[in-house]
């Protein structure tokens, strides 16, 4: 067995006990793992596609070289139906929520939230959350990602969802069913 091998199962092993489903039957996919169509090998040439949430040239940065902000820690949710709403709520070791435009006391703050009542998104649907400023604290943050309305789009809405805290990396992509529909995980640094 290669070092390679042995470091890609400990990585999937740290993701799924670092995570759990929030037990309803909106989040088809358990925590941790990614569908076989979803499923991709990082290629470290190749180009970062904008907008999904996804580490293309596997360097631990999703969407990198896009106009996101980035920071040690960074959260990415990404989906494709334009008018679909899809929340991604973070709440730091100090139990504080990420807001938009108002950092916690950690240094966390949420970018924007899509699709937005002004449009900020442009139709693309990206909600970053990251570490503007300070250091990165040791803990839990706790992730939900939810389904507020379907906005006229036909269920399921696919989900892709990426993290970064330090040198750790995680990613999951997954289905929203119904409206209130929800996928949490807890990721400890």
């Amino acid at each position: 067995m290669s070092v390679g091998t042995i470091a890609a199962g400990l990585l999937a092993a740290v993701f799924a006990l670092g995570c759990s489903s929030s037990g309803r039957p909106d989040a088809r996919t358990p925590a941790g793992a990614l569908p076989a169509d979803r499923a991709r090998i990082a290629v470290p040439t190749a180009p970062e596609i904008c907008g999904n949430a996804t580490d293309e040239n596997g360097n631990g940065l999703a969407d990198e070289g896009c106009g996101l902000a980035t920071g040690l820690a960074q959260f990415l949710a990404a989906w494709e139906e334009p008018n679909a709403d899809v929340d991604l709520r973070v709440v730091d070791p100090n139990g504080e929520l990420v807001e938009v435009g108002r950092p916690t006391k950690s240094g966390l703050v949420k970018e924007r939230d899509c699709p937005g009542r002004k449009s900020d998104c442009g139709g693309q649907n990206l909600e970053v959350v990251y570490l503007e400023q300070g250091k990165l604290m040791r803990g839990d943050y706790r992730v939900r990602i939810r389904l507020v309305s379907l906005g006229g789009a036909e269920p399921p809405v696919g989900v892709h969802f990426s993290a970064r805290l330090g040198y750790r990396t995680y990613g999951a992509s997954f289905q929203l069913t119904r409206p209130e529909g929800e996928w949490t995980a807890v990721l400890r640094l």
